[in-house]
């Protein structure tokens, strides 16, 4: 296994992560346990959840409860990385970045991982009614007390990221490390600006939905059904920005690529993330340890440059 710093901490971490948004959901307590045992045997320490989780249903908070019990005794192995800021409940105080929500939301997530401290505490989503220096302030508080090992963010924009990197900086605070922007082949928006904010201000990218919500690895096929249990395959604004004409076109062409040097979609997707920087871990959700041992395998592909550069040509836009 691969380990990458955390942007410019010291954190390492694997270069493949363990997505935890369906654990406590889709995923029971039994499997969870057995995905956390195999990662952990395979060198994966990197472990990504939020308070906020699991996804699509099911019961708000779950997902830490049951990675906290899969993880007891191998916490110093483990890198935990949660969130906050989503909706944890209808009711004013319940969502979003202010300091008395942080608290109360670092101290349940404390309770449910079962630890006395977080590896990466992450800004679930932008909180546009609380100022950043708050934010930041209180999350600084929490470093100095040991609640919390390192921050970062995810779903910012190069401008927030930059906002919060130099109120950290001007006011002496603990810095971001991270950002998790979704990020795969197909799904390019961090490029233009984010990537070199990221690099500029020091933070290490962490991707999710490397698959596109399984769309690379060619579950999906023009005017057939898609299987049930796929992401996309209820519809929605996601399925109709991915389930499209070029994007099928470029997948054909992918495919070809992949099948010519004796690979899988699946390796591309994950080997294609490894090869930019700052990528530091490529989060991908699992449901069983089958697919934590195809997405180790698919690192192992060292692509070159000339690799990367056709493949960019295949999905230019």
């Amino acid at each position: 296994m691969e380990y990458r710093r955390l942007g410019n901490s010291g954190l390492e971490v694997s270069v493949v992560g363990i997505g935890c948004n369906q654990f406590g959901g889709k995923v029971d307590r039994e499997q969870t346990a057995a995905i956390a045992r195999r990662a952990i045997e395979l060198g994966v320490n990197f472990f990504d959840t939020s308070d906020s989780y699991p996804a699509g249903g099911g019961q708000k908070g779950m997902s830490e409860e049951v990675l906290g019990s899969a993880l007891k005794g191998y916490r110093r192995d483990a890198v935990i990385a949660t969130k906050f800021a989503n909706p944890m409940g209808d009711k004013p105080g319940w969502r979003g970045t202010s300091r008395r929500y942080i608290r109360n939301a670092v101290t349940d997530s404390l309770r449910r991982l079962q630890t006395d401290y977080i590896d990466l505490y992450q800004v679930h989503m932008p909180d546009f009614t609380t100022p950043i220096l708050e934010t930041m302030s209180t999350l600084d508080d929490l470093v100095h007390e040991g609640l919390v090992r390192y921050v970062g963010c995810s779903n910012f924009s190069a401008w927030q990221i930059a906002e919060a990197y130099w109120t950290a900086k001007t006011e002496h605070l603990t810095p971001l490390v991270s950002a998790q922007n979704q990020y795969n082949i197909l799904v390019r928006n961090v490029e233009p600006e984010v990537l070199p904010a990221c690099e500029r201000y020091g933070l290490g990218m962490l991707p999710f939905y490397p698959l596109a919500s399984g769309f690379l690895t060619g579950k999906y096929r023009p005017g057939e059904s898609a299987p049930s249990d796929a992401r996309l395959a209820s519809g929605g604004r996601m399925a109709e920005r991915t389930l499209t004409e070029g994007n099928f076109a470029a997948l054909q062409k992918l495919e070809s690529f992949v099948s010519g040097r004796g690979h899988t979609m699946l390796e591309l997707a994950f080997a294609w993330l490894a090869a930019h920087t700052p990528v530091s871990s490529i989060i991908a959700g699992v449901t069983k340890p089958e697919q934590v041992e195809a997405n180790v395998r698919a690192v192992e592909w060292k692509m070159t440059a000339d690799e990367v550069e056709e493949v960019d040509g295949i999905v230019k836009r």
